[in-house]
């Protein structure tokens, strides 16, 4: 279905939109997510999509327990329209549903936090198997909840007097390195020919106005 509703509703985009997106999609993953804990400071919340979206990284995880994941349009500019958000916020404990729920996707938890049995972001193995990075809150970072449940912990080597970067400069900086990393090394972080076609019907239609009148014409035919 998927390909033939392509073929159906691309002619309402411009052509040069449509060659953007069928570039666009050959970069996209989901062997790499990322995990957002309590986020709360729209800036930076906006910050993190933005950078996800342009290192193509298609599933973004928000988890809210006791702030609300809220956006600022001047800083997101529009990243958001083409990620899957998934939002956790409607159990006694988020967080540990949106790990359980990652890891019975195939997802390693990965923890983004200085800590003892940590893994410098330079040396982080990309070849075991498809990865959820968790970053944690602006102040208090990631909860102890999520540190006894994580698979693994990754940090950014500092050099300062500072601990740590702000969460949308980290999120930059371990996304750089990992995309590249995953693109040296043999791993099969592509898209399935599935889910290219299945977020490519989504980002047509959110590009044609009414696109529910595309979807019932569709089905009329």
């Amino acid at each position: 279905m998927n390909k033939e509703f392509i073929d159906f509703i691309s002619p309402n985009i411009s052509e040069r939109r449509f060659e953007l997106f069928k570039k666009v999609i050959k970069d996209r993953t989901r062997y790499m997510t990322v995990a957002l804990e309590d986020i709360y400071q729209p800036h930076n919340a906006s910050a993190v999509l933005r950078t996800c979206d342009c290192f193509g990284v298609q599933d973004v995880h928000i988890i809210e327990n006791r702030n609300k994941y809220t956006l600022n349009p001047a800083v997101v500019v529009g990243a958001s329209k083409w990620l899957n958000l998934n939002k956790y916020n409607s159990q006694e404990n988020n967080t540990l549903e949106s790990i359980n729920t990652l890891k019975k996707a195939g997802y390693r938890i990965i923890a983004t936090t200085p800590h003892t049995n940590d893994v410098d972001v330079h040396d982080f193995d990309v070849t075991k198997g498809k990865f959820a990075l968790f970053f944690g809150s602006e102040q208090p970072g990631l909860t102890q909840l999520m540190l006894d449940n994580a698979d693994e912990f990754l940090k950014i080597p500092m050099y300062g007097f500072t601990e740590s970067f702000n969460i949308s400069v980290s999120a930059s900086i371990i996304l750089h390195h990992l995309r590249l990393k995953m693109q040296t090394e043999k791993v099969n972080w592509q898209l399935s020919e599935k889910e290219n076609d299945e977020i490519l019907v989504q980002w047509l239609l959110k590009s044609v106005n009414n696109p529910e009148n595309y979807l019932k014409m569709f089905k009329e035919l």
